[in-house]
């Protein structure tokens, strides 16, 4: 990234907005806080994912003040990256101003795979 003074503006895009987008917010922000404007949206939004607060606060990140944001949240908001985490987001992305570049990286849907185990720990292991 070339050095203007500006921070380059990303944007994480998934369905819920629940885990996934919000993890890829936070550990931007703690890593290039100086340097990138992170923020996350979703598709269809369901709220914070509890398991995604805890595995980040393992981690010593805390994402608790975090918001679940539906694409209202950012629609007509300038991004420099839009970053996709699941494929239903990627088949779904909106245009943005400025046609900012867009980029898919998906991952496994962590509360999806957790679904139905037995302990916390087993579904903590998907965060």
């Amino acid at each position: 990234m070339q050095d203007t003074g500006k921070k380059m503006r990303v944007l994480f895009l998934c369905t819920g907005n629940s885990c996934r987008s919000q993890m890829a917010e936070a550990w931007t922000r703690h890593f290039w806080a100086g340097s990138i404007e992170a923020e996350s949206a979703g598709t269809k939004p369901k709220g914070l994912d509890p398991l995604a607060v805890e595995a980040m606060q393992e981690a010593g990140v805390d994402i608790s003040g975090q918001a679940s944001k539906g694409m209202d949240a950012v629609n007509g908001r300038h991004f420099d990256l839009v970053i996709t985490v699941c494929s239903v987001a990627d088949e779904n992305c909106p245009l943005f101003p400025g046609a900012p570049k867009i980029v898919h990286a998906g991952f496994d849907d962590p509360p999806r795979l957790a679904k139905g185990l037995m302990s916390g720990e087993e579904a903590m292991a998907h965060c």
